[in-house]
């Protein structure tokens, strides 16, 4: 409900200019905001109103929500984000922190081209793996820096469903029996994932978030993807599990078919934030995500014009099948890929894990990330030759297996990806499945030695440490007996993709 007329701050804001360049003004109007592209500044204004969920309705708690949304924001994009600027009325008119009375307020931002949101990126085909593995560490070291929460981890969840429940109620848009339905399975979904929701709570893993972490509230600036417009007005929907947090972006790349960036981003996150305990859960929040994203343009579509009224409803239906559709059961199944280094593993392993179980696909174990994560480096850094010493190698593997052995137990798919070039070690992954009880799938990659050079000495750097001399001493080795499925690499990698896919029965 609009609680005051801002006429005449919107129609000064639009006459404002900080400078005179390329860019002209341009006004963007949302549900709660108005932002005005000015020069190379934006100024984004709360609208008077007043909502279940949002209270801008006086100019003094406007200029609150404003300093709210710097001190949250500046946090993730310090680089975007600048300042509050106070609007005041004097005899002179309105001007920005003036003398005279409080008018309203605007949070002043570093102005960024609409093409560089990844939202549009995605429909020009812009987003790639580089962008999605510095988007996945920029979201892992934004939820560590996250302010811990202490909620019971099952009533947080049951509040998300009572207001989606509500939502969908409010729409007219689907039936009273499609609500219940879809109702009854998010809250079965949630008793079976009770004991892991607790766990993960009382470990610290409910936390204030972004809580709006989709491709539309992230852009690429100064070179590097960047979060922006968080949830700021309200605390209660951001305060939920760092995944679920997660979920929504990984939701918006799987509703658009773009599963392999959903993957990547997921499975490099979890790399770098020890969050994998919550991996049985991310099927079950992706398709909430994709709830409330239903009941949310079904209930916009009551505003719409009719033409877009019919195109929300179209589009919230989509969103309800997709929450629906990740919630079916699947039987979990562990395969492994290995080969000499610059065989392919890794990109045959990210190729295939989104096809793999339900959204997000399978979890991918990497020897190289998981050998990183044991000596507490970055992905990228580079480990001393101490660091891969057969016994160091031992470990690693029995890591592997064991992460594996509980991701299994808890019903995810395995992609592993190691040169797995020792019989005992194949071994040992392969015993991982037959004690879980599930399927197993061993590929052998394989590749001339000049081709598997070059591809070593070429590669841009990865989380491997492999060079020359080290696939030298592999190819050393002899491998011993192997019952693997054999696959040759040295042709184009949509045929070595086409190939594991006919083997996988994918």
């Amino acid at each position: 409900m609009i609680i005051e007329d801002q006429s005449d701050v919107i129609a000064w804001l639009a006459r404002q200019s900080t400078q005179s360049n390329a860019l002209e003004t341009e006004r963007i109007e949302t549900h709660i905001s108005e932002i005005f592209l000015t020069g190379d500044r934006a100024y984004k204004l709360k609208r008077a109103i007043k909502l279940p969920y949002a209270d801008f309705s006086t100019p003094q708690i406007r200029l609150h929500a404003c300093e709210k949304e710097l001190a949250l924001n500046f946090a993730t994009s310090p680089e975007i984000y600048i300042r509050v600027r106070r609007i005041t009325r004097d005899g002179a008119g309105l001007a920005f922190d003036g003398s005279g009375e409080l008018v309203d307020a605007v949070v002043e931002m570093h102005r960024f081209e609409q093409e560089r949101i990844l939202d549009q990126m995605a429909l020009d085909g812009q987003l790639t793996s580089e962008i999605m593995s510095v988007l996945a560490r920029e979201i892992a070291v934004s939820h560590t820096n996250s302010l811990v929460v202490q909620q019971d981890g099952v009533a947080n969840i049951e509040n998300i469903l009572d207001i989606n429940r509500a939502g969908f109620g409010q729409s007219g848009v689907f039936s009273e029996t499609e609500i219940e339905h879809i109702d009854q399975k998010f809250r079965t979904g949630l008793q079976n994932l009770a004991p892991i929701v607790t766990r993960r709570a009382d470990r610290g893993c409910i936390k204030r978030c972004h809580g709006d972490l989709h491709l539309r509230n992230i852009c690429m600036f100064n070179g590097r993807p960047q979060l922006f417009d968080c949830i700021d007005f309200n605390d209660e929907l951001a305060t939920v599990d760092v995944l679920y947090d997660l979920a929504f972006l990984a939701m918006d790349l799987w509703h658009r078919d773009m599963k392999e960036l959903a993957s990547l981003v997921v499975n490099q996150y979890l790399d770098r934030s020890h969050q994998e305990d919550g991996y049985p859960c991310l099927p079950y929040f992706i398709a909430l995500r994709a709830a409330v994203r239903a009941h949310v343009l079904a209930t916009q579509s009551h505003d719409a014009p009719r033409d877009g009224a019919a195109d929300k409803i179209r589009e919230a239906r989509s969103y309800y099948d997709l929450a629906l559709s990740l919630q079916e059961p699947r039987q979990a199944r562990l395969i492994a890929i290995g080969g000499f280094s610059g065989s392919g593993k890794s990109t045959v392993a990210a190729k295939i894990a989104p096809l793999v179980g339900p959204a997000p696909g399978a979890r991918m174990i990497e020897s190289d990330r998981t050998r990183k994560t044991m000596f507490s480096v970055e992905p990228e850094s580079c480990l001393p030759e101490s660091a891969y010493t057969p016994e160091v190698s031992d470990k690693v593997y029995g890591m592997m297996s064991a992460r594996a052995a509980d991701l299994l137990a808890a019903r995810c798919s395995v992609v592993a990806d190691a040169v797995f070039d020792v019989p005992d070690r194949r071994r040992m992954i392969e015993d991982t499945a037959t004690r879980a009880t599930v399927p197993f799938d061993g590929i052998w990659l394989q590749a001339d030695p000049d081709i598997l050079k070059h591809r070593v000495e070429t590669r841009p750097k990865t989380a491997s440490d492999a060079t020359g001399k080290v696939l030298l001493m592999q190819l050393s080795r002899d491998p011993g007996s192997m019952s693997w499925k054999k696959i040759t690499t040295a042709g184009s990698v949509e045929n070595t993709i086409s190939e594991t896919l006919r083997l996988l029965g994918l």
